[in-house]
């Protein structure tokens, strides 16, 4: 059988009264959270070293190398700090996001709008932050 669509896991798991076997049948279909080969591939075109993404992203270089080799799972706004920092588009950006399990930016979210906006823009993550704070919302880092 070939992959299952989200639409038949959802009907999957409203009909199975179990979920022990709705989780052991389709245990095949699970994302995996391993996102350093992704994550390489954009940081290779974005042509800044590890040692600039770190400092542009506000954190440390030791905290990057765990996240690229796949030690370290950052939180969404950590990511969002790396998509900014790497001016990568907001479709590369919301792939990331999925492809991680978190939330895509949603623009009826003002945060999320501020932030969205930011990377279509390429905005620097410090004005980014800056607008996030000015608008009372919880800034990046």
């Amino acid at each position: 059988m070939g992959e299952k669509s989200t639409d038949d896991l959802n009907q999957e798991l409203m009909t199975q009264p179990n979920l022990d076997q709705y989780l052991t049948e389709n245990g095949a279909c699970w994302r995996r959270a391993d996102i350093s080969v992704f994550l390489t591939r954009l940081h290779e075109v974005c042509g800044l070293s590890k040692a600039e993404l770190a400092r542009r992203a506000g954190i440390s270089e030791v905290y990057l190398h765990q996240v690229f080799s796949g030690r370290r799972r950052p939180s969404r706004d950590r990511l969002l700090c790396l998509c900014v920092s790497m001016e990568i588009s907001l479709e590369e950006t919301q792939q990331l996001l999925k492809r991680v399990g978190y939330a895509t930016l949603y623009p009826k979210l003002k945060r999320d709008a501020i932030i969205g906006h930011g990377i279509l823009h390429r905005t620097p993550l410090a004005r980014i932050n800056d607008k996030l704070f000015s608008e009372n919302e919880k800034t990046l880092y």
